[in-house]
């Protein structure tokens, strides 16, 4: 039956249109229409003058619902964490597996696999975030557990039922032509957790680098006479960068900087969240040591920063209350963008005819009342 989505604003991906309402039918929006040309056949939902948006999509989640992908990487695992970004208007998502070995790498792929065959909501592939990094800029991530480019990985990225693929490594410690042969077959090549300096990175941008892991954190800095990572990022049109924009992974100001600074339409939002997103109890332990969050502050108890406990919303209102950004590019940051980036922009990031129905429905105030997906309400 075709319903109509009425009685509310409406941001299609690039701007915001009144008077308006969304024909959907199944999972696919037939068309963005004046409401006096609602058909009376339809089913008209009212949204009581909330703002309708595209679906939020997140590169890097590394848990929620008091799970972590690492942990245990099955099926139910990454049903927790769908869910629990849900209620925080997370459409779409890259479950994140940060540096294991590689059977833990293999168990990742097959239940990625696996959840793809099974329609499971929102998953739409997986992101892989090491080993394969620089132990020079770890943060987080087990010393033991990063290690030099191993063949079998090539395979497995490569795999063609994982969805969208992301693989976040240090370019210079790649071997010569790594990156390019990834990228031809494919995978989305992100620096991250990487020593490199701006000429190293500028090489691996030729080789096929598009992107850059939560932008300044883990990385070579921006210096006078030394750009680095940040300063190669910065500089590139093409490539895009994702920021955890929680006020505290990275200043406000060094944000703003940056922003003004890139290319329009390469900055992304990533939540790079932890199990404590959409969770109860507010502690998780890596490796053992235990992680608490603590004014959405993820740490050790040292002050090591492990993640976040942002959540997509969240970073949405910090984008607009922080960095003074307006409303329709920090939604395009949480929506267009991101589609972009992962080459679903024909399908989703956008309110638009034929595009599938991931939405969501926001307050005055950009705190969730409801999400689909597919066409389904997972979120009310």
């Amino acid at each position: 039956m075709m319903e109509a989505l009425s009685g509310g604003q409406i941001f299609d991906g690039q701007s915001i249109i009144n008077d308006c309402a969304v024909l959907i039918e199944d999972d696919k929006i037939v068309s963005v229409i004046p409401i006096s040309e609602i058909p009376q056949a339809a089913k008209v939902n009212d949204l009581e003058g909330s703002l309708l948006a595209p679906g939020f999509i997140d590169i890097q989640v590394n848990g929620g619902g008091g799970v972590m992908l690492n942990d245990k990487p099955d099926v139910d695992t990454l049903k927790t964490i769908a869910e629990s970004h849900r209620q925080f208007g997370t459409t779409a998502m890259l479950p994140t597996l940060i540096s294991d070995d590689f059977l833990t790498m293999r168990a990742t792929a097959d239940v990625i696999s696996k959840a793809r065959q099974q329609k499971i909501p929102g998953i739409i592939g997986v992101h892989f975030e090491g080993p394969y990094l620089n132990i020079k800029r770890k943060g987080v991530h087990d010393p033991l557990k990063i290690r030099p480019f191993e063949d079998q990985a090539k395979a497995l990225y490569c795999e063609p039922d994982l969805g969208v693929v992301i693989a976040t490594l240090a370019p210079e410690n790649c071997p010569e032509g790594l990156i390019r042969e990834l990228s031809e077959s494919g995978v989305r090549v992100f620096a991250g957790h990487t020593a490199a300096n701006y000429k190293e990175i500028k090489h691996a941008i030729t080789e096929g680098l598009i992107g850059f892991t939560h932008l300044f954190n883990a990385m070579t800095p921006m210096e006078s006479r030394a750009p680095g990572v940040v300063g190669a990022a910065l500089e590139d049109d093409e490539t895009w960068c994702g920021l955890i924009v929680d006020g505290i992974h990275v200043h406000p100001a060094t944000l703003k900087v940056a922003i003004n600074a890139k290319q329009a339409g390469k900055m992304v939002l990533v939540t790079d969240a932890m199990p404590t997103v959409g969770a109860v109890e507010q502690t998780f332990t890596i490796r053992g040591e235990t992680i608490t969050a603590i004014d959405g502050v993820c740490a050790t108890a040292d002050g090591t920063l492990s993640g976040s406990d942002l959540n997509m919303a969240s970073a949405v209102r910090n984008t607009v209350e922080l960095l003074e950004q307006p409303i329709e590019e920090a939604l395009r940051m949480a929506s267009l963008y991101p589609a972009e980036l992962l080459g679903l922009s024909g399908t989703v990031g956008q309110i638009k005819t034929g595009f599938q129905v991931d939405l969501v429905l926001l307050d005055n105030a950009l705190r969730v009342k409801r999400t689909w997906i597919a066409g389904q309400v997972q979120f009310h």
